[in-house]
């Protein structure tokens, strides 16, 4: 893979079903982001097949959202952050701090920044004192690079977890792509069918159909994943994505299906995290969650790779 920055990018401004954006363009890839709307990125376009890979919102306009929302109430689309929980939790490190869910980052405003390589939004914390940075670039050819650094602006430590949480649409018949070594995953949301907290086959769940069932599932990875990285495969069309940790920072891998259950639609969400799983206070107790001391930074980086063609997919499946 090849990190450099696509010199033949453009950024510009623009508008977003009714709220301001900012678009990252080259001659295959074109990425929207909203800002006020926790840098939710609501388009991630591959040109040469015209596939839209992100579920996007069936409403005319979309509005901010309040802090300490249901996540399940807000626009169900695109591609949010979730930190520094998934579940609503408190923390060890501070009694009266209760976390709200999907964690505090997606409903806020954050601070956006361009220059002639990418976009750079950042977020300050409202109940832990850290500034959240995410920076977009896209790299040679069909490759999104995200680059990601929190930093602890307070005077006393505190933990976090993160997920990446892309509602990928369903469109087609679709193969969840997994390392070998992901041959089996625990079941954490079981919906109609299975049972929380089991182990199962992955290869249970990794076919997808556009046919709604009205149910939602979601697995982990037990262990540190090692061999991070995972895809969505279009069977008719070709179309895939691979989505790749980039270094030993982001341990944890998990995949939420939903079938019809929150929405009018079919969306899978690959998850590389750090911490497991989904409640912080879960996670501090079984020492997966990060520890930033005060003045401390930790950065990590993931990586899409879009394309077209069986061969090219099957490439980085073997590879890996």
């Amino acid at each position: 893979m090849n990190y450099d920055s696509d010199s033949h990018a453009t950024i510009i401004s623009s508008v977003y079903k009714g709220l301001a954006s900012i678009v990252l363009e080259n001659d295959r890839l074109r990425v929207e982001v909203v800002p006020s709307l926790g840098a939710k990125l609501v388009s991630l376009f591959y040109k040469p097949s015209g596939k839209e890979w992100l579920l996007s919102s069936t409403d005319t306009t979309l509005e901010a959202t309040e802090y300490g929302s249901d996540f399940t109430k807000a626009a169900l689309c695109g591609w949010d952050e979730c930190f520094p929980t998934i579940n609503p939790s408190g923390t060890a490190y501070q009694a009266d701090v209760h976390l709200p869910d999907h964690g505090e980052v997606w409903a806020l405003p954050w601070e956006s920044e361009t220059d002639d390589h990418g976009l750079s939004c950042s977020v300050k914390g409202v109940q832990l004192p850290y500034l959240l940075t995410r920076r977009l670039e896209l790299g040679q050819g069909s490759e999104l690079n995200l680059h990601y650094n929190v930093l602890n602006t307070g005077v006393s430590a505190f933990s976090f977890l993160w997920a990446m949480h892309p509602l990928f649409a369903v469109t087609e018949e679709t193969a969840i792509l997994l390392p070998s070594k992901m041959e089996k995953m625990v079941c954490v949301y079981g919906g109609q069918s299975l049972e929380e907290g089991v182990e199962y086959q992955s290869s249970l769940f990794n076919k997808l159909s556009p046919l709604q069932k009205g149910d939602g599932l979601k697995f982990y990875y037990r262990e540190p994943a090692g061999v991070n990285w995972s895809g969505l495969y279009g069977e008719e069309t070709g179309n895939y994505v691979t989505v790749s940790a980039v270094g030993t920072g982001v341990p944890q891998f998990g995949v939420w299906i939903d079938s019809g259950l929150l929405g009018n639609h079919v969306a899978v969400a690959l998850e590389p995290g750090i911490g497991y799983y989904d409640s912080l206070a879960r996670a501090e107790s079984n020492g997966s969650a990060l520890k930033l001391e005060p003045g401390e930074a930790f950065s990590w980086s993931i990586c899409l790779s879009l394309g077209q063609g069986i061969s090219r997919c099957q490439t980085q499946t073997i590879s890996s």
